[in-house]
């Protein structure tokens, strides 16, 4: 099912819609922003980047909250879809709540979906997944377990273990308590999921400021990363949990995901 609502917005020359995806696993219809480049109706096929929110956020973060940071799409030549994740999702899917079917939603409903509606490359070389906080977690999580749908994952101040913080974000009322599931939150913190990664299917991104309550996580996760020795670009810049933080990052995530699509797909979006 598809709908474009409200109105389209001319900037930077990239042109901004705003759908509705319907997810059979939650049995309702979803937001989702849009963004196509300035030479999308001359090109064959792009690639996409999947770019998630953070908790208590929705699909419109993005575009409501970086002004213009959508000439990226022009810049790289590529789609941009940020999907609406719920209030405090996680990008799970719930055992709890049948409702919060996330995983599901992006890595197999959406995907399918924009690749149905869309010029895109219809393959893991031309998909790239980052998010920030509860998205930079969702995008590892959900490209770690779907090696064949994302070729580049990144995370920008994400939630990369979520053990120490067992009472934050609603993360209980997606897995159970801590004390009453601990398998649950071991079997569903990115850290505790690195075995899932076969060598070199990933191009991997990860950003946290040095001032982050993430901070320490990221560390942690970029330490067992090298001890695997997995291939990764790992950022680590002064800067807190914040917009001003993430406006910056972004860019380096979408430069990151352009030079991998680049180098898969040499004649990417060839114009006709």
């Amino acid at each position: 099912m598809f709908f474009c609502i409200g109105l389209r917005l001319m900037t930077h020359a990239a042109t901004v819609d705003t759908i509705q995806v319907y997810s059979n696993a939650m049995k309702k219809n979803l937001k989702a922003v849009i963004i196509r480049p300035d030479q999308y109706e001359a090109g064959k096929a792009f690639p996409v980047v999947y770019l998630l929110h953070g908790h208590s956020g929705n699909h419109a973060d993005w575009i409501s909250k970086v002004p213009g940071f959508q000439k990226a799409a022009d810049l790289h030549n590529m789609i941009i879809v940020c999907p609406d994740g719920g209030y405090s999702s996680w990008y799970w899917d719930s055992p709890i709540d049948a409702k919060s079917q996330f995983e599901t939603y992006v890595s197999k409903e959406l995907v399918a979906h924009i690749d149905s509606k869309y010029k895109t490359i219809k393959d893991k070389s031309g998909r790239g997944i980052t998010g920030l906080s509860m998205g930079g977690h969702g995008a590892l999580y959900l490209a770690f377990k779907h090696q064949d749908v994302f070729g580049a994952a990144g995370s920008m101040s994400g939630g990369v273990d979520i053990r120490p913080f067992p009472n934050n974000w609603g993360m209980a009322e997606n897995l159970g308590k801590y004390a009453e599931q601990p398998e649950r939150w071991e079997k569903n913190t990115v850290v505790n999921m690195l075995h899932l990664l076969t060598p070199n299917a990933l191009a991997l991104i990860i950003d946290c400021g040095t001032d982050d309550f993430f901070f320490k996580v990221n560390e942690n996760l970029h330490d067992q990363l090298v001890y695997r020795n997995i291939p990764h670009d790992y950022l680590v810049r002064p800067g807190a949990h914040n917009w001003a933080y993430w406006t910056n990052a972004v860019q380096y995530q979408l430069l990151f995901m352009s030079n991998y699509f680049n180098k898969k797909n040499p004649k990417t979006a060839a114009i006709d």
